[in-house]
């Protein structure tokens, strides 16, 4: 059990120390006090001393509790509400001490009101903000294991064998052909791909000149293997080209490109990457949607949505208009 867990699961305890600490005036007074009250009254002031206590410590216990079922609200607001209802709580405290008027001072029990308001308010507060901030660990703990996760996914299922096997095909049809130039440089675009996505394991952030080389080499394959009826258009400056985002972060969108989408002499794909005014990376393509459902497993996506949160501290942007898919990568 963590220390802070306290204020919620023994909450009585908690008021019960806290009691102990505003009532401290009154007990150590308690024995003085009775040099100044008659005989006849001991009993009343004993009485109206435990009684104080009790009800002290109900109502610290209370504020407490309440504290804790006030998640949204804003401290200030906690505060003000909670000294609201202390101060009723001493209303109803000054008029169940009536039988047992032995000390008409009004100063002292207000302030110590005023206290158990303030100290409740703090108390839950302080223990709502450890339960934020333990939440917000757990979900930095799970999002870190997704991202693990999706290097994981970048490795196994981006270089999957339809990928290898296609590729091995593009060079099969360039050796055919007896273009020796052509087949080297594909070789060449081919073993890029394959090194930069062996070394994204590697790698958290990188620079989005990094990843418009990717962008280079893995268009030059992409046009091969769909014999230019696939082209990509990259449009981004030299001086915004140091700006970084995750590693292998336009991977998944090229792929979903050619997964999801008709490509032919009759739909023509045009991939556009361009920088906007907000420095967003926006990637775009025309939608041509296959006949039949394509065989993925559809969490390419939410796998980079995830690694920008935890990277960046950003969301990424998806639109769809039925005819333009669009994506916005926010950099940094």
């Amino acid at each position: 059990m963590k220390s802070l867990d306290i204020i919620k699961t023994k909450t009585w305890l908690v008021s019960l120390v806290c009691t102990i600490f505003v009532v401290y005036p009154n007990a150590a007074w308690f024995f003085c006090g009775l040099i100044y009250v008659s005989p006849e009254h001991f009993m009343e002031f004993g009485i109206l001393f435990v009684f104080r206590f009790l009800y002290f410590w109900a109502t610290f216990w209370g504020l407490i509790r309440l504290t804790l079922r006030m998640k949204n609200m804003h401290l200030a607001k906690k505060i003000i509400y909670n000294l609201l209802l202390s101060m009723l709580c001493f209303a109803v405290f000054w008029i169940l001490r009536a039988p047992f008027d032995v000390d008409k001072a009004m100063s002292i029990p207000i302030f110590q009101f005023l206290v158990i308001g303030l100290l409740g308010s703090l108390l839950g507060y302080i223990y709502l903000l450890y339960v934020d901030q333990h939440e917000k660990e757990r979900e930095i703990e799970r999002l870190q294991l997704e991202s693990l996760k999706s290097r994981c996914d970048a490795l196994t299922n981006q270089i999957n064998p339809h990928f290898f096997f296609n590729s091995l095909n593009g060079i099969s049809s360039l050796v055919r052909k007896g273009n020796n130039p052509c087949t080297l440089d594909y070789v060449d675009k081919l073993s890029d791909i394959f090194r930069y996505i062996l070394q994204s394991d590697k790698k958290a952030l990188v620079s989005l000149d990094e990843e418009l080389e990717f962008v280079e080499a893995f268009s030059h394959v992409m046009e091969v293997r769909f014999a230019n009826k696939i082209e990509f258009k990259v449009d981004v400056k030299e001086e915004h080209r140091d700006l970084r985002l995750p590693v292998l972060s336009l991977l998944p969108l090229l792929e979903n490109v050619t997964v999801h989408n008709m490509i032919d002499s009759e739909h023509h794909m045009i991939v556009r990457i361009e920088l906007n005014d907000k420095y967003e990376l926006v990637v775009s393509n025309p939608i041509f949607p296959k006949l039949s459902p394509p065989d993925t497993n559809g969490t390419g996506l939410q796998n980079l949505e995830n690694r920008f949160r935890l990277m960046m501290q950003q969301q990424i942007r998806v639109s769809d208009d039925g005819e333009m898919f669009t994506v916005y990568l926010p950099l940094k």
